[in-house]
This record gives structure tokens, sequence and C-alpha cells, in this order.
């Protein structure tokens, strides 16, 4: 193991990211509840500021993605599509397989310069998870409460107001509604046959309530959708705790543009047409699976040196007074200072194990429980 490995993997490396990442999300926060008197005054400013506010908190995740773990990621799509890619609002369909699919997302949105703006689909619980869930509300991500009958109106209201966002953005949104295990694939397909639906190997039957209506209210706002097919090469089973430590993984992102006009209007119609990208979505990763690659013109966008600017100016501003306090009260012996840093220091790594915690896989919720019918990003 070289030295940059080993400084990769030791705690104190790690520490300082933890430090740095809660303290600049509380200042943020704090920061983006100052804006609200903008919001009848001007939205459209509104929205501006806290675009840029939120690239300050999901940057310094997609710079520990691409510049401390070193992760590639590799596209696989049509040369006329890449083309267009952060010069239209798209719908992302991404599979839920991975702990760090979500990050991926966000690192694909990165490269193609709409990493503030981009949206989710998130289940309700997420919104009162202090950095980022607070960092959402503020830039109008969608949230559900996974009981259609509440959903409906809600998500509707939702997405109507980004009609007139003014950013360019990408809508991920996991159409599975959980990540796959093998005991949620087993009940998935259970409902499948019940449907008289075709079974599907790698993926779990999608939820196309919350697909249909993104796709009704943001017609005519949004161009594409973006169906987009993640894997790892050599079977590699990324975490987002091994990215903090700095394990470089290898993936493989196929990437398919649909123009919006090509998917049904009719909600029936619709969730037919989900369906059946689930199933080529599904050929696709069986073929993945057997070459070892994705179809279509393997392209890697450079990384953009923001994220690592931004986790830079904000390592200075928050490592530099923390040492200086650290420095002063161990010459002075001053005992509750040093209390209070150890307090501090304890208290955001474990701060971020538990936003971890969120998207581990074992965390994820249960397929298949009664009324959870919209899908959601955990």
């Amino acid at each position: 193991m070289g030295l940059v490995a080993l400084l990769k993997a030791h705690f104190l490396c790690q520490l300082a990211f933890c430090y740095v990442f809660v303290a600049s999300g509380l200042i943020v926060n704090a920061l983006q509840v100052l804006t609200l008197p903008l919001w009848p005054l001007s939205r459209r400013l509104f929205r501006k500021i806290n675009c840029r506010l939120s690239y300050c908190v999901s940057s310094q995740l997609v710079m520990l993605l691409e510049w401390w773990s070193g992760t590639d990621c590799v596209i696989h799509t049509d040369p006329s599509a890449y083309a267009k890619f952060g010069k239209e609002n798209a719908i992302v369909v991404l599979n839920h397989k991975f702990e760090i699919d979500f990050l991926c997302g966000w690192s694909l949105a990165e490269r193609f310069g709409v990493l503030g703006a981009s949206k989710v689909l998130a289940k309700q619980e997420l919104a009162y998870v202090p950095i980022i869930g607070w960092m959402w509300r503020f830039t109008e991500m969608v949230f559900c409460a996974r009981r259609w009958e509440l959903d409906r109106t809600a998500v509707a209201r939702s997405l109507e107001r980004l009609r007139d966002y003014p950013d360019k953005y990408f809508f991920l949104i996991h159409c599975e509604g959980t990540r796959f295990t093998e005991k949620k694939h087993r009940v998935s397909m259970e409902v499948a046959a019940a449907k008289g639906l075709p079974p599907l190997k790698h993926h779990l039957l999608p939820r196309t309530k919350g697909f249909t209506i993104t796709v009704k209210s943001l017609r005519d706002v949004v161009s594409a959708v973006y169906d987009c097919t993640l894997n790892f090469r050599d079977h590699e089973t990324p975490t987002l705790l091994g990215v903090l430590q700095g394990r470089k993984y290898h993936a493989d992102l196929h990437v398919r543009r649909i123009p919006l006009e090509q998917v049904p209007e009719d909600e029936e119609q619709c969730s037919a047409w989900l369906h059946r990208l689930y199933q080529q979505k599904d050929a696709l990763q069986e073929q993945y699976l057997r070459h070892g690659r994705f179809p279509g013109s393997p392209m890697c966008p450079p990384r953009r040196p923001w994220a690592l600017l931004t986790w830079g100016c904000w390592a200075v501003l928050l490592l530099g007074p923390l040492l200086r306090l650290l420095v002063t009260s161990l010459s002075a012996g001053a005992l509750l200072p040093l209390a209070g840093l150890g307090l501090l220091l304890t208290a955001a790594p474990l701060a971020v194990r538990r936003m971890i915690g969120v998207t581990e896989i074992d965390k994820g919720s249960a397929y298949g429980d009664a009324g959870r019918s919209a899908p959601h990003l955990h």
C-alpha cells in the first residue's frame, strides 16, 4: 500500500473530511434560512442562490467519489445523445442496486454542470435529516410519504412548481423504490407473477405511479428520459464507507436518451411503457454480466475542478481555525476548549456515519409493504 493510500485510509483524514462536511453543511443550512425573505420578493433569485448553496454541500460528496477515491465512471451512450447532456432538463431513471448509485447519479450531473439544481424524488423522512435533508427543502426536492392517496396531490403540486425552475436540472428517480436484495427480489417477482408481468432477473418490479405523475407534470418542460443502467467491473460491491476510506471503484453507466414525446401520456400506457423499459434494462444487465461491457460508445467526460476547489475552500476556512484553537488550548492547558473540541470531533464522524447508514442496502425499505406504491430515494 502506497503512502497516498495509507493517508486516505487514516482515521484523521476521514475525520477531517467529516468535520468539514458537517460544519460547512450547517453553515449552508443557516444561510439558506436567511434566504427565506427572498421567496415572496423574487422566486428566481431565491432559487439561484439556493442552487449555489446546495452545490457547496453536494459537491463535497462528489469530490469524495471522483477526487478522493478516484472512482472512474465510463459512460456508454450514443454520441448524438451525449451532445445534449447538461443542455436540457431530463428525467433520469437509474437502477437501484448499489449503495453509491445515487452518488454516481450526482457525479453524472456534476460532469455536465447541473448538480446544484438537480432534483430527486425522495421519501418524506429524508426531509428531516440535517444538512442533506434540510438543504433539499430549500432546493425544492420532491418528497413522498409512500402512500399514494397522500402523495397524489402533494407530489403533483411539488412537481408543478418545477415547471418554471430557472436552471437546467436532472430529475433522478429510482422506480424500483428500494435497493435490490435477493429477498426483495423474490417478493417482487411474486408480485410480477400475480400481475402477469414477465420476470426480471436483475431488477425489482418498477413502481409506476411516481414515474407517471412525474412525466405528466413535467411534460413540455423536460425534454427526455435518460434511461441509466449502472454496474461495476469485476463484481465490485462499492459502499459509501469504502469511498470515504479512499477505495477506488470502476463504474460503467449505460445512458439511453429517450425523447419525452415517445413516452405515452395515458397513465396505463405510461405504466406499461415503464415495465417494458425495465425488461430492456434487465436484458442490458445480463449482457453486461456476460460480456463485461455495455453497448454504445464509451466516453469519460472530464472531471470539473469546482467540486475539489469548493471542498478546498471549506477546508481552509474551517480546518485552519480549528487547528489554531487546538494548538492554543494544548499550550495553555485549557481543559474546557479541549473537551469541546473532543466532543465536536466525535460528533462529526458520528453524524456522517448516520447519513451513511441511510444509504446502506440493509437499511432500505421493505418491498411490497402495504400502501407503499410511490417510488422514493431509498
